[in-house]
């Protein structure tokens, strides 16, 4: 395993990616306007083959989402997912200035949530913090 890292993917990766992890396809017309506008983007290599990904959208302030993460079964714990996410973090780190914050959310996959907590993310409802919520609206 030879991994590279770079920072762009195709809308046919994308959906390549998806329908190995289980989730739905997104339509190319739909891929094509959201990859471009991404805060943040990374996916990684073996050779050819797309094999991970990662993807955060944002208001360029002080707002980031954590949206897509995702990483071939057969290429799952090899620390590949973590070194995206370290790259992630370290790109959020770059522009916070001094008394600057920046509120970085995401939805976990199921089952995923003590690999984010790796990274200093914390599962809500907590004492301090209300659920998280999210709607899907179909056409």
């Amino acid at each position: 395993m030879n991994i590279e890292y770079i920072n762009k993917i195709t809308p046919a990766e994308v959906n390549m990616l998806r329908r190995a992890v289980g989730w739905a396809e997104v339509s190319e017309e739909q891929l094509k306007k959201g990859i471009p506008n991404s805060q943040f983007i990374i996916s990684a290599k073996d050779g050819n083959k797309t094999v991970a990904m990662a993807r955060a959208v944002g208001d360029g302030g002080y707002f980031l989402l954590l949206v897509e993460v995702m990483v071939l079964p057969e290429y799952q714990g090899h620390g590949i997912g973590r070194h995206m996410l370290t790259e992630f973090m370290s790109f959020v780190k770059s522009y916070v200035k001094p008394g600057q914050t920046v509120s970085v959310n995401l939805m976990s996959a199921k089952g995923k949530e003590e690999f984010y907590k790796k990274f200093g993310f914390i599962e809500r409802p907590d004492e301090k913090y209300g659920p998280g919520m999210f709607q899907i609206v179909c056409g």
